[in-house]
Parts: C-alpha cells; structure tokens; sequence
C-alpha cells in the first residue's frame, strides 16, 4: 500500500503548504540579511552540509516511501501524516522563535558579531542550538508524513548528519570567540534535547 501522497491529491497539497511554509522563508532570508564581511568566519563548509544533507533526506525519503511498500508504516496512516505535518509547522515556528531570540547575532552564515555575547534567554536557556532543533523537528514531522519507517530513518540521519557537523564547527568558532563565558554555558546545556542531548 502506498503513503497517502502517491494517493491522495490533498495531502500532496498540505504536504506542498508545508514545505513552502518550511523552505520559503529560509531561502528569503538566506538572500535577504546581510553579514558584514568582517564578522564571517569559515564554516568549514558545514551550511552546505546542512543543504545536502536536508534535500539527500527529503530525496531518500520520498524514494524510499515508494520503493519499499514492506516498511510502511501501517499503524493509522492519516493520523500520522497529520502528526507530521503538524510536527513540520511546529518545528518551523520554533526555528523562526529561536532565530527572533538570537535576533542580530543570527545569521545562516558563521559569523562573529562585534560585541556578540552567549544568548541565554528563551530556549537558549536549555539548548544551545533551538533554531537546528526546529529544523531537526521539521525533518521529523517530514519523515512521519511518508508513513514509511525507511523514510523516516533517512530523514533523521540526514537531519543528524548534517546539524552534527555544523554545531561541532560552530561550537569551536563561539568557544574561541567568546571564551569561558560559552564554555561554562555548554556545560549548562545541551546541543539539542534539554536534559537529553
């Protein structure tokens, strides 16, 4: 049996609302905001990993989703494409909750603001990384909506992959910058899970 979006028109359609809901204000504000040239560091190229790695999850999801019919999920199919379209919108909610929070010291590019101090209010005060956590909760809701224990997998360790990487590069850019004050605030906190990991 098939997922509901190789048969069913409107999921194909809620699932199409939720990625522009998720990739249209990424890449709005990808090319809109503005990093001084000064303040960039290199990222090692850990924001293209973050790129590969989401676009080769949703590929291998959706592939896999209809590939192997034998790892469907077939335990309420519609509640759980509702679960994970819900989980997708929630994940963008709180990326975007994260990134308002850090305000001028976000950016998707690495890089080191003048007088940038550790942030540790809202989430940032039990996770170091709340707007990869709403990306990493995005990739699950993703994952749940293909009904497909395969493709679900796959989105998790792409997520995983690619976040890993990026949070061990930035970590180091941080812990050089700003010193003890962000080392006793890793030991405080976790990367992604509060209390957890």
């Amino acid at each position: 049996m098939l997922p509901l979006i190789f048969t069913n028109h409107a999921t194909v359609w809620i699932l199409y609302t939720a990625y522009v809901i998720w990739l249209v204000p990424e890449f709005i504000h990808t090319f809109t905001h503005r990093v001084d040239a000064k303040s960039m560091t290199d990222d090692r190229r850990s924001g293209m990993g973050i790129g590969i790695s989401i676009w080769v999850g949703i590929f291998l999801a959706h592939w896999l989703a209809r590939a192997t019919p034998r790892a469907d999920v077939m335990w309420h199919p519609t509640l759980l494409f509702a679960i994970g379209i819900v989980l997708m919108v929630i994940g963008v909610a709180f990326r975007w909750y994260a990134v308002a929070v850090l305000g001028k010291y976000f950016s998707t590019r690495l890089a080191i603001q003048p007088g940038q101090t550790v942030i540790q209010a809202g989430p940032y005060r039990w996770i170091r990384h709340p707007s990869y956590t709403g990306a990493l909760i995005t990739m699950l809701g993703l994952g749940l909506v293909f009904t497909n224990w395969l493709s679900l997998i796959s989105m998790l360790v792409a997520g995983f992959i690619g976040y890993s990487y990026r949070v061990m590069v930035e970590e180091q850019i941080l812990i050089a910058a700003l010193g003890d004050p962000y080392r006793e605030y890793m030991k405080r906190t976790k990367r992604f899970i509060p209390f957890v990991y």
